[in-house]
This record gives C-alpha cells, structure tokens and sequence, in this order.
C-alpha cells in the first residue's frame, strides 16, 4: 500500500466512529424535534455511507435497476464480500430501503435510538421462538412496505468468493411474499477484506438482477429458493467471485 493509500485508511478508520456516532445524533434530533420525517432522515446514513467511501477513495456503480420498479417493495440479496458493501449500498443505492440488524445492536446509546427512528427492523439471531416472533415481525414490516438488504451467506466471505445460502435467510422473503431481487457486488473485497482494518481506494460495481417472484415458494421450499437465488446472483458476479 502506498504512503497516500495508508493515510487515507488509517484517516477512514480513525474518523468512522466518530462520523457514525455524530450523523446518528443528528439524525435522531431531527426526527425528534426537526421534520420528523422517516424518509427524510434517510439523508443522514446516505451521506454517511458517502462519506466513509470518499474517505477511502472508493468510487460507487450501481447497474441494473432498470429491472425494479422504485415504487415497489423488494427483498434485495447479495453476496457479502466486505464492510463496504454495507457503505457503498447506504450511500449510493438510490431505492428506498432499511436495513435489518441484529437487535444487540438497537441497545447502544443513540445509534441504537436513531436506528429505531429511522426505521430498521431488528431481527433476534438467537434459536427458539423469539427468533420465530421477530422474524414474522420483520416479514410484516417488509410486506408493509419496507424494501431491505439481506446477506444470506450470513457472514463475511474470508476469500472473495461466493459461499452456500443459508435456507433461514431466504424464509423471511417467502414469509414477507415480495420479490427477491439478486444483487451482486464487484470490487468490494479488494476495498476491505474480511480481517484487515485499512481501506484501500477502488470501485464498487453493485449489479442487480431480475426478480425472483417468491408467491409460488412455501416455507418448506426455502432449500430450493436459496438454490435459486444463489445462481442467480451469480449470475451478476465477475468471474473472480465465482471461479
């Protein structure tokens, strides 16, 4: 990495938590006391999702959405190669959606706040029937009109390329009855592997696919739509990822 490569990271990595604590506070101001708005407030975590890619000199592309339709609800589902990936897609995905995140994360003080307020839907990863609830909960929520981003190779890939869905992600997309959509991201692992701290400067492609209709899959079927989806994103990765 050179000189300029490692100030700009070790500059990313100094300043995200404090940019994150700050846009969270503001964020939650202004739905408590400014406009109020839910999708208003969305502008706080795109620019935080923009600026944490201009700090480390990662340039966004977003292909394909001429398959969605923005006024719709959908389940997008990509692999996860990279913290990035979360970054690259707040800042730069221009469809209408919240995040689900574990419900650990809702209990730190004003991220956990603002995120509740801006409308992320918690989801309990432990086993048993409180993890039934809240994901019936979240499949309600996404029905309602709530379009999110799942990974359902539930964890980081150590090497780039793509590992085996997990059948319990893709449930909650047959529970919510909206379409899937496949969505690939191209270049985030050579931004930010799994286990390194510094960014390096690169581009992010996220390239989506045709959706995947989920009205015909009952829960029982989970094993084959996650089969499904798997090759369909695919399908939207380069080669490197697949091979």
């Amino acid at each position: 990495m050179s000189p300029v490569h490692l100030i700009r990271g070790v500059c990313t990595l100094v300043i995200a938590p404090f940019l994150t604590f700050s846009v969270s506070a503001l964020a939650l101001m202004d739905l408590l006391f400014g406009r109020k708005s839910e999708i208003k407030a969305q502008a706080f975590p795109r620019f935080w999702g923009r600026t944490l890619c201009a700090l480390a000199g990662v340039r966004v592309r977003v292909e394909g959405m001429e398959h969605i339709d923005p006024d719709k609800t959908y389940i997008f589902a990509g692999n996860h190669l990279s913290q990035y990936d979360i970054f690259s897609f707040q800042g730069y995905f221009p469809h209408d959606f919240r995040w689900i995140a574990k419900k650990e994360l809702f209990e730190i003080p004003v991220f956990g706040q603002a995120m509740h307020r801006v409308g992320y839907i918690a989801i309990d990863r432990s086993h048993g029937r409180q993890a039934i609830k809240s994901l019936d909960k979240a499949a309600q929520r996404i029905a309602a009109g709530s379009s999110v981003l799942i990974f359902p190779e539930g964890t980081r890939s150590p090497d780039g390329h793509l590992k085996e869905f997990k059948a319990g992600a893709v449930l909650l997309a047959i529970k919510a009855g909206v379409p899937i959509v496949p969505l690939g991201f191209n270049g985030s692992y050579e931004v930010l592997p799994k286990g390194k701290l510094l960014p390096r400067p690169g581009e992010i492609i996220i390239r989506l696919g045709e959706p995947i209709a989920t009205d015909q899959f009952k829960s029982s079927d989970k094993q084959a739509l996650a089969g499904e989806l798997q090759q369909a994103v695919a399908k939207v990765l380069e080669p490197r990822y697949t091979d």
